[in-house]
């Protein structure tokens, strides 16, 4: 079994931090302070409580001044580069908040994204005051450094996994597009990749806006149309009828269904929690010209509690003739997950084309043994 994340938290870790500060700061006593963030219970905290407990324990071995310590924190960053840093842009967030360290903290979290990422640590910052959080986000959108670009616009998103939320914008996201603006055509994936993030985001709670800015957006360049396909993923899973037509996904018309014949079947049609199966599918497109088409599968998921959750999984996105037969196999692990675990039941399954269901089997789950 691989080893968890937390796991590169450990002594080892700490005590070379540790050996780091003291070269620059010869009163820091590197033992005392893996004791001190080492102590029970330790073993117990997941991920995020062992960074905080490690920005906690080093606000308390630091000089007391935000200042100072970070000075400190300076003189080494150079060498504290990856994601296990991710403390240092929390240091700003535990110990820089107030209003009189604004400007020391903006320029704190710049200079740390880089090496890590400040974009959990920026959001209190804009829970407290969007406004003035915004307008640094407009100038850190014309930043030349991609990573500051990207905390503009990740550090900005609605909902950002594993960060806090930012209802401000789920009520009202129109103070994020003038941000979203400056970097639709940014020249980095890595930047590109979040501003789609933050789009599908503003999807979940606001289709209509970006539906429209899709509109406007589409065909003017090459990395704005990536950013519009990718920021609508969600509203194509949920064949949105205005975003199908849009990407040209072919529509239903009367008296003559897209897909004439179609079956799934699934094999063996017990398993159990833990084992994998086969779907098996077959569908004919109707005749006549070229077809955009999206197929996929969903599951019904039983939940603990008997209700249901559907999830979709991508098959194939692609252009056929009229007239053409698909077929195809996909094995399907029932595996536990970290982000999904299941549950004894019948399951029903169904075969969507363009986001409507074409046939439907059922296979029954049993619990491990």
């Amino acid at each position: 079994m691989a080893e968890p994340l937390k796991a590169m938290y450990n002594q080892e870790f700490l005590r070379s931090l540790g050996m780091k500060i003291q070269s620059v700061y010869g009163s820091f006593e590197p033992d005392r302070f893996v004791l001190a963030a080492m102590k029970e219970p330790w073993e117990e905290l997941e991920l995020k409580a062992r960074m905080r407990r490690i920005t906690e324990t080093l606000g308390s071995f630091l000089p007391p001044a935000y200042e100072d310590a970070l000075k400190i924190l300076y003189a080494i960053d150079q060498e504290c580069v990856g994601f296990p840093y991710l403390f240092f842009p929390d240091f700003v967030e535990v110990y820089g908040g107030s209003g009189e360290h604004w400007e020391l903290s903006m320029e704190a979290l710049e200079r740390f994204t880089p090496k890590s990422s400040a974009e959990f640590a920026v959001r209190p910052f804009m829970l407290r005051d969007p406004q003035a959080m915004m307008a640094q986000m407009l100038v850190w959108a014309d930043h030349p450094d991609e990573h500051v670009r990207r905390l503009a616009s990740e550090g900005s998103r609605p909902r950002l996994p594993w960060g806090q939320a930012l209802p401000v914008f789920k009520r009202d996201p129109s103070p994020l597009l003038p941000l979203l603006e400056k970097l639709k055509a940014d020249p980095s994936l890595y930047v590109r990749k979040s501003v789609a993030n933050n789009l599908n985001d503003i999807a979940k709670d606001h289709p209509d806006i970006v539906i429209a800015t899709a509109r406007r957006w589409l065909g003017n360049n090459v990395n704005t149309d990536w950013i519009v396909r990718h920021g609508c993923r969600s509203l194509i899973r949920k064949a949105d009828p205005e975003i199908m037509e849009l990407f040209g996904y072919a529509p239903e018309e009367s008296g003559a269904p897209l897909v004439s014949t179609a079956v799934l079947a699934a094999t063996p049609a017990v398993l159990r929690i833990g084992e994998q199966g086969e779907l098996q599918y077959a569908l004919t497109i109707r005749e006549g010209g070229p077809v955009r088409i999206r197929i996929e599968y969903g599951i019904n998921f039983v939940k603990a509690g008997g209700k249901t959750s559907r999830k979709l999984f991508l098959l194939s996105d692609k252009t056929v003739p009229g007239g053409t037969r698909l077929s195809g196999t996909r094995t399907h692990r029932w595996a536990n997950l970290t982000t999904r675990r299941h549950y004894p039941g019948e399951h029903t399954l169904m075969l969507l084309v363009n986001g409507r269901a074409v046939a439907g089997t059922s296979l029954l789950l049993e619990a491990e043994q």
